[in-house]
């Protein structure tokens, strides 16, 4: 599928005067949600869209400031915000159960939905969740130089300065050696990222690193909490949350068992290995939706 086409099959809602950018197969009270990370968009999904909505209807956006969505200049970026936003989504399109499958910064949006629904503040239930790569401990997040440069005082102008091909080829780094995004591919998440001015906020968006150490009690407590069916389906070769990530998890978590760990795989498995993904996920879920 083309960026294009995704664009043009996806449609817009309205959260306080912000059109926020929305696909989903099917009207449906149940929903796989697909929830995307830094710095891309639901557009990360689409080598695996299809084949998810021949068995379930599925969901997902571009949080604001990302994507297609519109990214202001002067909106307050934080994990409960964005959180707001996508619960805005579900009530808007009466969304009463969701399945998560979530990616990097959907990680700990998905953790934070959990300490929402330990306080009975969800309108929907969430009835398991699928973890790809994605900080779930600020102790073990390594994040790139690109990443520490925009988080650092001076990230307001790196943002706006940094090439074409220095984001091309920081993005490349955190994939697996033998599963490389063409070029093509590597165009596409350029032009998400720069769609609306992207440039200009994507070191407000990046703080919801401070966030994660700021908030560890409450987002690594709902996890540890949870009693909902949770798959990890992690790439080891990720150098930003790779094995290094699953060995934590194992000790911090260490009730829940179910991890996939794919060898030689990066930051993106849905993207570099869309079908041993869907694999993983359709023996975990396909029993549930």
């Amino acid at each position: 599928m083309k960026l294009k086409n995704w664009l043009e099959s996806g449609s817009y809602y309205d959260y306080k005067g912000f059109p926020i950018f929305y696909r989903r197969s099917e009207t449906a009270g149940e929903v796989t949600l697909c929830l995307h990370g830094f710095p891309t968009s639901s557009f990360d999904y689409y080598k695996i869209w299809n084949a998810l909505a021949e068995k379930f209807s599925v969901l997902s956006f571009d949080m604001i400031g990302y994507g297609f969505s519109p990214k202001p200049t002067d909106f307050d970026y934080t994990t409960f915000n964005q959180t707001d936003v996508l619960q805005a989504l579900l009530e808007h399109l009466k969304i009463r159960k969701v399945h998560i499958l979530a990616h990097d910064y959907g990680n700990t949006i998905t953790q934070e939905l959990l300490a929402r629904a330990e306080e009975h503040r969800l309108d929907f239930s969430i009835e398991s969740i699928c973890l790809l790569n994605g900080a779930l401990f600020p102790e073990t997040h390594r994040p790139i130089l690109a990443q520490k440069i925009l988080i650092s005082p001076i990230g307001f102008v790196f943002g706006r300065l940094i090439s074409d091909s220095k984001f091309k080829r920081s993005l490349a780094s955190i994939f697996g050696e033998k599963t490389q995004p063409t070029e093509d591919e590597l165009n596409d998440f350029l032009a998400v990222f720069k769609f609306n001015d992207g440039r200009k906020i994507a070191h407000k968006l990046i703080r919801y690193m401070t966030e994660r150490a700021k908030y560890r009690t409450r987002w690594v407590g709902a996890l540890q909490r949870t009693k909902i069916p949770l798959r990890f389906i992690n790439g080891l070769a990720d150098k930003v949350s790779g094995k290094h990530l699953v060995k934590r998890f194992r000790e911090v978590v260490p009730h829940q068992t179910d991890i996939i760990e794919l060898e030689g795989i990066g930051h993106f498995p849905h993207f570099e290995v869309p079908v041993l993904v869907l694999d993983e996920y359709f023996k975990f879920n396909i029993a549930k939706s």
